[in-house]
């Protein structure tokens, strides 16, 4: 009798590593870096990120810095383009700018004017969802430029931060939920 294949959820818990006390005391902190490390566990993962969004997109935004990581897998493994959504002081060209919140201040992200043509389908690829901040700073800065935001895939989505009801209106697909 055949075992059952490894889910993706499992894969996750085998390969990251829990760091505690990361950031700050109390905070148990889920390492993505072993599993990019791993060929298969990277292959696996961008597969099944993308999975949901097959078709529907035409170029994928990474938001920095550990979406970059992702969006540039996903956009080889796809055949589409990649652009990078970058915090405030990154980019050398004109940029479009949105400020938001976060639950210790506030962050700055930024596109490239250019970067994205109006009526593009852009699925945005990042490694956390918490609050929500950061993905939906890169919605409106997508839709500054004309951008049709398709959906949001994250590896991790933290429960309880409300990051996904700070996305209605968008499909939020995540490949764990911790």
């Amino acid at each position: 009798m055949n075992p059952e294949p490894e889910t993706i959820s499992d894969l996750l818990d085998r390969l990251c590593e829990i760091v505690p006390d990361y950031p700050s005391a109390g905070i148990s902190f889920k390492d993505l870096t072993p599993a990019f490390a791993d060929a298969a566990g990277l292959r696996r993962m961008v597969d099944e990120i993308v999975a949901p969004f097959s078709g529907q997109f035409d170029v994928i935004a990474g938001l920095e810095a550990r979406g970059f990581v992702l969006a540039a897998a996903a956009a080889y493994a796809t055949g589409t383009g990649m652009v990078t959504v970058r915090k405030a002081g990154k980019l050398p060209r004109e940029v479009h700018r949105d400020e938001y919140t976060l639950e210790y201040g506030t962050g700055t992200l930024e596109l490239h004017r250019d970067d994205v043509a109006p009526g593009t389908r852009v699925l945005i690829l990042d490694d956390v969802l918490a609050t929500g901040g950061t993905v939906g700073s890169a919605a409106r800065l997508l839709k500054m430029v004309g951008a049709q935001v398709i959906g949001v895939g994250v590896v991790l989505e933290l429960q309880g931060l409300g990051g996904r009801e700070k996305l209605s209106g968008l499909h939020v697909h995540s490949l764990q939920l911790v």
